[in-house]
């Protein structure tokens, strides 16, 4: 009887083993990513504000490349982006509050409550260099 059950446990193994069948391997799209508000923006007085890890700085485009304001920025949960600068024009300290319209503008109220909208800048544009180092460019 042993022989009998090695021979049926042999048999029962052969037939699992031909019951396995190839699998096609199926890709999943690459994930959707949301835009975020990090690079280069313009404003339609040809300021270059520049957002990059938590940080927030605004210059002029003029060659000078003058810093017109710092500062920071965090996006709350709900996608706002909180700006908070400080302008050394006016030599204060303000707040802005920021959401993405589309992928390439961004609409902003300050705390005072002047709305205002940046253009992400596009690439093939003028580029813009910070003691020889990029920080973006600026749309022609």
């Amino acid at each position: 009887m042993k022989k009998q059950g090695i021979i049926i446990l042999a048999a029962a193994a052969s037939v699992l083993a031909g019951c396995e069948s190839t699998r096609e391997v199926r890709t999943l799209p690459a994930p959707v990513r949301a835009p975020t508000v990090e690079g280069a923006w313009t404003d339609p007085n040809g300021l270059i504000s520049t957002f990059s890890g938590g940080t927030f700085n605004t210059r002029t485009s003029d060659g000078t490349n003058a810093v017109m304001a710092s500062g920071t920025y965090s996006t709350d949960p709900s996608g706002i982006i909180q700006i908070s600068f400080y302008s050394t024009l006016k030599k204060t300290t303000s707040r802005a509050n920021c959401q993405l319209a589309t992928a390439d503008q961004l609409n902003c109220t300050s705390d005072s409550g002047a709305q205002f909208s940046l253009r992400r800048a596009a690439a093939g544009g003028t580029s813009v260099a910070i003691n020889g180092a990029p920080i973006g460019t600026v749309a022609n």
